[in-house]
């Protein structure tokens, strides 16, 4: 079999492992059929992911603080544990995800303490769903700010129950009643108002209401019914990782279900490990870690991603080879996860979505509302379309992990995409489509749905050089001076004569002396080879291209 390997350019040893299209095809050559065998019982890495009914047991609910900036986030966080975070941190502010647990009426409650709904949802969209709740801190005396519908936006994305803690009621001009009013407009109306939204006064300054939004986290956890099943491998989610100086690569890991020891081996994503020591929040070693609980993991060879799931091995080599043998699978699924549906594909899914999710930026609040009812009208009986969250302003980051999260795309109305956003948008396959008419947006959303839409592509402008000179055998290449722009190779190009286009083709190859080169730029002068055309001639103009896929009626 070495030979084998070694005769396909496979420079293995005896000890070492290979991918099953590699195996399959080896096997094949000795007349041995072979097919892939799961890992997940046979090597005790991942158990079954149904559990039994009676092995399940009561597990603390995890929950998410989200809310504006400087309403007391990290503030209501640290009423409830007692200690001091906020003056530790610059500003006053969360630098870092952190996890900690509480307990309350002899039950626990675990807080992921996130730097904003950002960080909520960019979890998501690397699959992972680690909270049962949120809490959404309201300040009394400001009220409902953008930054807070946002978070409503995201936490009902992830179909997660709302509690609201109306904070801040110790100031004179604290106002909760129209806190209420505020967030009833918002869609999110409390008890109080004949909702179903738990919501609760408190003052994270004077410590006052602590009591109750604890017992009320409690009450809606014991409505959810968590259950997890101790005893069996752990399985976790990478909260934050990073790699310690002195310590070397440190990950704080949510378990979820199982038990995690010291002393198991582990693969986290593609990273294999033994769990050497576990530390809760306050640096306290532990010897075990249970369902819901936040450890911070030491013992891994390298420093895995937020969202990478932990799963506990038997051993150190089955560690070692699921991690080494689903590093591309993980990969792949995390992008499948991430990779959210675009207009043109929607008809495509045989009828698998069921929902449109719709991000929907405009340049005036007055567009919005219209531009909704249009979009929503468009539901049919297999496709719901749904506007998830609407705002104005460009398109931003934001804007494009909670498309990316909720495998939506984003309708933009007179504005345009803020660079970063632009780039977030491209690397997770976002599907952003810009408009200057509303009839054009939701046309184009109609026709995804009866299945019409076709990709519009536009002709975006690179370079212009003037042939000087004819070289070669059969007088292909052109001696050219760069005279716009600049010439890259494979460009689409058209040659020009007399102002009227002769022949199109491509940048086959670009020569400077005798350097093949990839580019060249305006005022310089090469050597151009054009695939597809022939007796090119003094004089000529050649124009190069490249086509770039529009959103909706405006380029990206």
């Amino acid at each position: 079999m070495i030979k084998e390997l070694i005769g396909r350019g496979f420079m293995v040893t005896i000890n070492q492992s290979v991918d099953f299209a590699t195996a399959s095809d080896v096997a094949g050559a000795f007349n041995v059929q072979v097919s892939p065998k799961a890992m997940d019982a046979s090597e005790g890495v991942i158990a079954a992911e149904i559990e039994e009914e009676e092995n399940l047991r009561p597990r603390p609910p995890v929950v998410t603080i989200l809310g504006h900036v400087d309403h007391g986030k990290t503030s209501l966080l640290d009423a409830i544990r007692q200690t001091n975070v906020t003056e530790q941190e610059a500003g006053g502010i969360t630098q870092h995800i952190g996890a900690y647990q509480v307990e309350a009426n002899n039950q626990k409650i675990t807080f992921l303490d996130t730097p904003g709904h950002e960080a909520f949802t960019a979890m998501r969209a690397r699959g992972a769903q680690v909270t049962d709740i949120a809490v959404l801190v309201v300040a009394a005396d400001d009220g409902v700010q953008p930054q807070t519908l946002e978070a409503i936006d995201h936490a009902k994305a992830a179909n997660v129950p709302l509690i609201v803690a109306i904070n801040k009621v110790d100031k004179a001009d604290a106002n909760p009643d129209r806190v209420k009013q505020q967030l009833a407009e918002a869609g999110v109306v409390v008890n109080d108002w004949g909702g179903d939204v738990e919501a609760v006064e408190v003052s994270a300054r004077r410590k006052t209401g602590i009591q109750d939004l604890l017992e009320t986290i409690l009450l809606v956890a014991e409505i959810k019914d968590l259950r997890a099943n101790p005893n069996r491998p752990a399985i976790g989610t990478v909260i934050e990782a990073q790699l310690d100086k002195t310590r070397g690569p440190l990950a704080t890991v949510l378990i979820e279900t199982g038990t995690l020891n010291v002393g198991d081996f582990v693969a986290v994503g593609a990273v294999p490990g033994k769990v050497r020591a576990m530390f809760n929040e306050r640096g306290k070693r532990l010897k075990k870690a249970e369902p819901a609980m936040p450890v911070e993991i030491l013992g891994l060879s390298d420093v895995p991603q937020a969202g990478d799931r932990l799963h506990a091995a038997p051993t150190e080599q089955a560690a070692k080879m699921f991690a080494q043998q689903h590093a591309q699978q993980i990969s792949q699924e995390a992008q499948a996860v991430a990779r959210p549906m675009t207009l043109e594909e929607m008809f495509k899914t045989d009828n698998q979505v069921k929902d449109l999710n719709i991000v929907l930026k405009a340049d005036v609040q007055g567009s919005l509302e219209p531009i909704q009812v249009s979009l929503e009208r468009l539901a049919t009986d297999e496709v719901k379309v749904k506007v998830i969250h609407q705002g104005t302003g460009n398109v931003t980051d934001s804007d494009v992990l909670l498309a990316q999260a909720s495998h939506g795309i984003i309708v933009g109305f007179n504005v345009r995409v803020e660079p970063g956003a632009k780039r977030a948008a491209e690397s997770a396959s976002v599907d952003v489509r810009l408009y200057n008419i509303i009839y054009d947006a939701v046309e184009d959303v109609r026709k995804a749905l009866i299945g019409m839409l076709e990709p519009k592509f536009a002709e975006v402008h690179e370079g212009r050089a003037e042939v000087r000179q004819i070289f070669g055998h059969n007088g292909e290449v052109a001696g050219s001076m760069i005279v716009d722009g600049r010439i890259t190779r494979n460009a689409i190009a058209r040659v020009l004569r007399g102002g009227k286009v002769v022949s199109e083709g491509r940048v086959e190859s670009l020569r400077r002396f005798k350097d093949d080169v990839r580019e060249v730029l305006a005022g310089y002068e090469c050597g151009i080879v054009l695939s597809g055309v022939a007796n090119l001639q003094v004089g000529d103009v050649i124009d190069t291209f490249r086509k770039e896929r529009v959103a909706g009626d405006v380029p990206l």
